[in-house]
């Protein structure tokens, strides 16, 4: 296990070195600029939308525009929030959550242009349902000559599905329930693979119509407790704040002078974490929205964006203040060149928890009794919901290599991988944390590989983005007061 965490540590390192990092930051910058930062400054022309009662024409589609939204955060909200958080602050530092937020900020232009392209490139498959995504919007936009680009998104998408979707959510679950209630993971297993079975296999629609109902549920509840730990230690949130902008940097304290490494671990791990929490630029979003009941590419790429604000401007940040505040992270765990030192040849510090247990251990300390089985209940049900919309973009990726007639193949493959990574846990020793560490650079090296083609693909037809947001926002009604309804302007 060490020399394959070894190995995976080097490719994390190269997918997610400074090329990869300035493609993503470039790429939402050059959106957020060329959109005339609309990204920012329609946020609540965005909600209102989401939530306009739709009179008119029939809009084309299988899901809702919320279904849609609630599908792509389903698989958002997950994991990335509770545990990826945690991994980010207990190896990048605190001054990760702030590259979280850059990533975020920048990434609402970029979740804008997946949207817009979702629905501008999508196609109406053998069984009649509306696909897309950016081996779509590839193909479609950018012609035959890029078909290898839209192949290569798709392949990653079928690997990085199994790995960022299944295995890393399945062991979440598995891990959580084993540690909080000393589950059996083979029985988890078994549970959670015919659970996961009796929803994909209804298709989007159906998953769709669980996301709605369970992820504003597990939300509001998350974001519930969060506040009471928050506010239970309200007077240490300055700190935080300071830890987190100081981190950033790569400052240490007073007269110790900036340490680029660190600020450079900070950087890689609040952006990979961003990317993984939120997926903006990623480009699996889309695949939701492109189902979505919306005959307007703009709207929906409006609504699109939203993701990124709920998941990472909200959700993860309210973790991180949850972590920060509550005094689990010892002086021993924070960011420092000792730290630096110890993690740059491979070793954990030891008395540092990473993932889940420090997030659990974070509301443990305020909310005492009932603060980790809350962390427990929604990382779980979080997961879940993550695996089942992950679950549809791995099938949309392997059915645009090998046709329709694949997809029941694949999510019978797909239950199988879900059993297969909760049972494994059965055959880890207590505390293994090489194993958790493990899937998480999995995780953030396939979410890399899948981002390059589409960021690729963003760029080449940012034109179209741009031309059609202007079209929409320039229409008069928009103009003046930026309340037109949307059957307005057909």
């Amino acid at each position: 296990m060490e020399t394959f965490n070894g190995l995976m540590e080097a490719l994390n390192g190269f997918v997610w070195g400074p090329p990869m990092m300035l493609l993503l930051l470039g790429v939402g910058a050059f959106l957020t600029v060329g959109l005339r930062f609309i990204s920012l400054t329609k946020i609540g022309y965005g909600f209102r939308q989401l939530f306009k009662k739709r009179t008119g024409e029939a809009e084309e589609g299988d899901v809702s525009p919320f279904a849609a939204l609630m599908t792509a955060l389903s698989s958002t909200v997950g994991t990335g929030n509770i545990a990826g958080v945690a991994a980010a602050i207990a190896i990048g530092g605190p001054g990760a959550v702030f590259w979280m937020w850059v990533t975020a900020i920048l990434g609402t232009a970029t979740k804008f242009a997946e949207g817009v392209l979702a629905v501008r490139y999508r196609e109406v498959d053998a069984n009649g349902n509306r696909v897309g995504g950016p081996m779509y919007y590839i193909k479609n936009g950018l012609g035959p000559k890029f078909m290898w680009l839209a192949m290569a998104f798709a392949l990653f998408g079928i690997i990085g599905s199994l790995s960022t979707g299944n295995a890393v959510q399945a062991n979440s679950i598995g891990d959580a329930l084993g540690s909080a209630y000393n589950f059996d993971p083979r029985i988890v297993a078994f549970i959670l693979a015919a659970l996961v079975a009796g929803v994909i296999f209804g298709g989007i629609k159906r998953i769709g119509a669980v996301a709605s109902k369970l992820v504003p549920f597990m939300a509001v509840l998350y974001i519930v407790a969060a506040l009471v730990v928050i506010a239970a230690n309200v007077t240490a949130v300055p700190a935080a704040f300071g830890m987190i902008f100081k981190g950033a940097f790569g400052l240490q304290g007073a007269g110790t002078g900036i340490t680029i490494g660190l600020m450079m671990l900070a950087m890689q791990k609040g952006v990979a974490r961003g990317l993984f929490s939120n997926e903006a630029g990623q480009g699996s979003a889309p695949i939701a929205h492109a189902a979505a009941q919306n005959n307007d590419p703009v709207n929906q790429g409006m609504i699109a964006m939203l993701g990124t604000i709920i998941d990472t401007l909200i959700i993860c940040t309210i973790t991180a203040l949850v972590i920060l505040t509550s005094g689990v992270m010892g002086a021993d765990c924070l960011a420092s060149p000792a730290i630096l030192e110890l993690l740059e040849s491979g070793t954990t510090p030891a008395g540092c928890e990473i993932g889940v247990p420090l997030t659990a251990s974070a509301f443990e300390a305020t909310l005492t009794g009932f603060g980790e089985h809350i962390v427990t209940f929604c990382l779980c049900i979080f997961a879940f919901t993550t695996i089942i919309g992950w679950s549809y973009y791995g099938e949309r990726c392997t059915a645009f290599i090998f046709k329709e007639r694949s997809i029941p193949i694949f999510r019978g493959f797909w239950v199988l991988a879900v059993f297969a990574s909760t049972f494994a846990l059965s055959f880890e020793s207590d505390g293994d944390n090489i194993v958790v560490a493990t899937f998480w650079l999995i995780a953030d090296s396939l979410t890399g590989l899948m981002a390059a083609p589409n960021l690729i693909g963003l760029i080449l037809l940012s034109p179209v983005v741009f031309k059609l947001a202007k079209e929409y926002f320039d229409k008069d009604k928009i103009a003046n007061d930026g309340l037109i309804d949307q059957d307005d302007i057909k």
